[in-house]
């Protein structure tokens, strides 16, 4: 597809991704030459209902939400193709490296560094959560965060999003990424502690270099004694942020960045 004109403005530069019934795109706008995401979604006999829904809610709420570390929103069109009709999500271009790809390539973070990217992220999370309806991500993971060229992390992929409208702020449906979401999304259910629960566990890949299904584990909780040089109290953080029980996790993005900065014991907080 590569120079093919898509909405009458996108250049299709390349391929960046492609699975059953979706294609996502690298563009040039023409009319003023930066760089875009379109994914595309084929109205075609494998489309599902629940596709289309997630599909259609990731344009609403990209559309919605204004934050520097967010992919912007651009544009939202039906496209003809050879073989099928398309629904096209335009959002921006982060130009960089996911953290998926920096730690794929042998590298570990510090301390230190793993602590700014938490803040920044948890700083994301509030504006979610804050919204007049809360977003839940539900698919945070080393992959969907990328440092970009300003050494800046970004949270994208917003297609499992999901608005918490019932009583007990509550979502179900269940979508994410085996080990990087909680046991609560096992049974389709997400709340506001659950993206909590999968940016600890990415913290932790960061720190070890280990995808968290294979770190270890005392009793229920994970045990980075033996393959992260950490301080007690970040160690202990990162425990608290990926506690089994929702009950016994940090509950919020607020609370959780007041331990982080603050590095209090657990408990401390009131």
């Amino acid at each position: 597809m590569s120079g093919q004109i898509l909405g009458n403005r996108y250049e299709v530069e390349k391929q960046l991704g492609k699975q059953a019934g979706r294609w996502t795109l690298l563009a040039r706008d023409t009319q003023n030459a930066e760089q875009v995401v379109i994914k595309l979604l084929f109205k075609d006999d494998l489309l599902t209902a629940e596709d289309l829904r997630l599909f259609e809610r990731e344009v609403k709420i990209l559309q919605s939400l204004n934050h520097p570390c967010i992919p912007r929103y651009v544009d939202y069109f039906e496209q003809e193709l050879p073989t099928a009709k398309a629904l096209a999500l335009v959002h921006a271009y982060v130009p960089g490296k996911s953290l998926q790809e920096i730690v794929q390539q042998g590298r570990t973070f510090s301390e230190h560094e793993t602590k700014q990217i938490a803040k920044v992220l948890l700083k994301i999370l509030e504006h979610l959560h804050s919204q007049m309806t809360p977003v839940i991500h539900r698919d945070i993971k080393p992959s969907n965060v990328v440092i970009g060229l300003d050494k800046r992390p970004y949270l994208i992929d917003f297609g499992s999003v999901k608005t918490m409208v019932n009583q007990e702020n509550s979502a179900y449906t269940m979508v994410g990424t085996y080990g990087y979401m909680p046991p609560e999304q096992f049974g389709g259910r997400a709340i506001i502690s659950s993206d909590l629960y999968s940016l600890g566990t990415t913290l932790m890949t960061l720190v070890t270099g280990q995808e968290p299904s294979t770190i270890p584990r005392k009793g229920t909780r994970f045990d980075l004694d033996a393959i992260a040089d950490l301080s007690p109290a970040f160690a202990d953080w990162l425990y608290w942020m990926t506690e089994i029980s929702v009950g016994r996790r940090l509950q919020s993005a607020t609370e959780a960045l007041k331990a982080l900065e603050s590095e209090v014991a657990r408990g401390a907080l009131s």
